[in-house]
């Protein structure tokens, strides 16, 4: 699955199309970077003031962050702070549905009660759009300057009629980087930092509507990262994003390319959203070649664990099956995939996903054929499966493409003053 931790974008459960890779079309992007992306180099300077007894406290961590408290959380700081429990209720509609950026922007609110939320301590929690990537197609990559100079990537991928847009997708990241370092994705290639915190996984969506000026109907957790392994954070913005942003618990997509013990975790929630599973292998020995932590769970323990999660939910399990020309590509790996979901009757889906190219790769795409023998061996065999259609390819926004490839270290902002600017480059899409 591109999802797989960083794989990413055009794998969401519910932008599938079944598409024939037809023909390729040379294209090109264009960049556009914010005022917030130049950032000046400073000198640290030691304090003159007494060293605060408190102890300290990472600058990206949640406690003090207003942005993913629920309206009932927030009347009760507001009542902590002095103020009626009613001023709960604004903050919660200034911050989810005004998106206001920082407590200067909460204007109907007191004063008195803004200075005390900021002497407390207290911020909205948004980052800035450090840059944005944006395909033909119409799909954005946005990079998110993260409070401790961190970037994280994200993408809106763009359902467009004569009409105008009629879904639009949030495919979020998890995690700074990747430490699975799956063969074939960019993320992992790019190293590991952290967790991302639960208010840092929700500011992406707000941060898609806020360049696209719609609303975020899909929410696929298949950027940066594997979302299992930062399960607290995901479930509780899962939570925000279904409770006060109101977006639907069947809206959202949950990916993993495997982490023991850890869907059975999320099973336990009975959450009435999608669990995608990146197979990209039929079996056991190929898997551990394409994705190296295969090792700690085995395909037979990740089906056994897919059938519980159906069962506790009565949810569709989602396959995503990356296809790697003269790797996993040839017939004979579609048969055998289709004997390893034989049993499983109607309550899953195979995604099949082309190669999305990266530099340094060894990797190919599979030619059209290729992908529509494939197709059509699992389709011999009662497999239901869909080939997902390429979004933000020239962007590198797609499946598996998700890293800044803009500066020398890709998880951390320029702080010399000068944006990276990217070469100007040609891409293919089908």
């Amino acid at each position: 699955m591109m999802t797989t931790t960083t794989n990413t974008i055009a794998m969401l459960h519910n932008l599938v199309f079944t598409v024939p890779i037809s023909r390729i079309v040379v294209r090109r992007y264009s960049i556009t970077t914010t005022a917030a992306a130049i950032s000046t180099a400073t000198t640290a300077v030691p304090s003159l003031k007494p060293a605060s007894s408190k102890p300290a406290r990472a600058p990206h961590v949640d406690s003090q962050v207003l942005l993913g408290m629920s309206e009932p959380e927030l009347q009760q700081l507001a009542i902590k702070l002095g103020q009626e429990g009613y001023r709960g209720k604004q903050l919660h509609h200034l911050i989810y549905k005004r998106k206001a950026k920082q407590v200067e922007d909460f204007s109907n609110l007191p004063q008195t009660f803004r200075k005390e939320l900021v002497e407390s301590g207290y911020k909205v929690g948004r980052s800035p759009i450090y840059q944005t990537v944006t395909a033909t197609d119409g799909t954005i990559k946005l990079l998110l300057k993260l409070e401790d100079n961190l970037l994280i990537e994200t993408v809106g991928i763009p359902v467009q009629e004569e009409k105008g847009i009629t879904r639009l997708t949030a495919c979020v990241s998890s995690q700074v980087g990747c430490p699975l370092r799956c063969s074939f994705c960019a993320t992992g290639k790019g190293g590991f930092s952290r967790n991302l915190q639960r208010h840092e996984i929700i500011e992406q969506v707000l941060a898609i509507e806020d360049v696209f000026k719609h609303r975020v109907t899909n929410v696929v957790f298949m950027g940066m990262g594997e979302p299992m392994l930062n399960l607290k954070s995901v479930l509780d913005a899962h939570r925000c994003l279904n409770k006060d942003i109101e977006i639907g618990q069947r809206m959202i997509t949950i990916s993993t390319v495997g982490v023991p013990n850890t869907i059975k975790k999320l099973a336990a929630h009975k959450l009435q959203s999608t669990l995608a599973v990146s197979l990209h292998a039929p079996n056991q020995s190929l898997r551990e070649k394409i994705v190296p932590s295969a090792k700690a769970y085995p395909l037979e323990a990740i089906m056994s664990d897919c059938r519980d999660y159906f069962q506790e939910t009565n949810r569709r399990v989602s396959f995503e099956y990356a296809l790697l020309a003269g790797v996993n590509d040839s017939v004979e790996n579609a048969l055998e995939l289709a004997e390893l979901l034989r049993e499983w009757g109607k309550t899953y889906h195979v995604n099949l996903i082309p190669y999305n190219p990266i530099e340094g790769s060894e990797y190919k795409r599979p030619y059209k054929k290729a992908v529509l023998a494939f197709a059509a061996a699992l389709e011999s065999r009662k497999i239901t499966a869909s080939v997902r259609q390429t979004r933000g390819l020239e962007a590198n926004a797609a499946c598996g493409q998700l890293r800044n490839k803009f500066q020398k270290s890709p998880l951390l902002a320029e702080t010399d003053g000068q944006e990276s600017k990217p070469e100007a480059e040609e891409a293919v899409s089908c």
